[in-house]
């Protein structure tokens, strides 16, 4: 987002699937300088970071930042200083993140591609039937009917009923982040003043504009 004009800022975003000791995040509210002569971008301010340490349901979490973001030149740039001045809304996992996956759960059986007739009387697929053999131990059977001369078993193997959760978060684009004047936000801090409905957070470390970040 671009183009406030006061020094104050609130952003609303959402976040979903964070869950204790597993996916939790970490995040931040960051304005940027980007050079009108290349595509990089300067980091000149930041909030606090906050950790996002979920909940013990799979919940939409609502999660709001009020800020004094501290851009020196204001958001009406000047002919001396012809930069554009955005604000964004960040996340990363924290190092000692888990982001263990859920398994899979998995069925043993026959399968065969969508398109392939499954109409026994057309000679292609035979009924699933269980049988013992010599040894008296059971197995399951498939058999691909003949259409010619030829006899064909059926595939078999290891199918996914059910996808586990994959160990990742999700997080929205900010659904807003609005310029207010002080009284208006009389909340708003340089450090960033956090508010979240639906699941747990905790301060970690100061602001710190050295902290890595995609600068392009």
């Amino acid at each position: 987002m671009t183009g406030l004009k006061f020094d104050r800022v609130e952003a609303k975003f959402n976040t979903y699937d964070i869950r204790p000791n597993r996916s939790e995040a970490e995040i931040r509210l960051a304005a940027f300088r980007h050079s009108a002569n290349s595509s990089l971008k300067e980091c000149i301010t930041a909030t606090n970071v906050i950790r996002l340490t979920g909940n013990d349901t799979n919940v939409i979490a609502v999660n709001k930042w009020r800020w004094i973001h501290g851009i020196q030149f204001g958001w009406d740039y000047t002919d001396e200083d012809d930069a554009i001045y955005t604000i964004e809304l960040q996340h990363r996992n924290p190092s000692d993140g888990l982001g263990v996956a859920d398994p899979n759960e998995e069925m043993l059986g026959f399968y065969k591609n969508s398109n392939q007739s499954d109409d026994n009387d057309l000679g292609i697929w035979a009924p699933i039937v269980v049988s013992n053999d010599s040894s008296n131990s059971y197995r399951f059977i498939g058999e691909r009917r003949p259409r010619s001369n030829e006899n064909f078993n059926a595939p078999v193997g290891w199918r996914t009923i059910r996808e586990g959760w994959d160990g990742r978060y999700e997080i929205s684009p900010m659904h807003y982040c609005v310029g207010l004047s002080q009284d208006r936000l009389p909340s708003a801090t340089a450090g960033g003043w956090f508010w979240i409905v639906g699941g747990g957070a905790e301060f970690v470390r100061n602001a710190n504009v050295n902290e890595p970040y995609f600068s392009v």
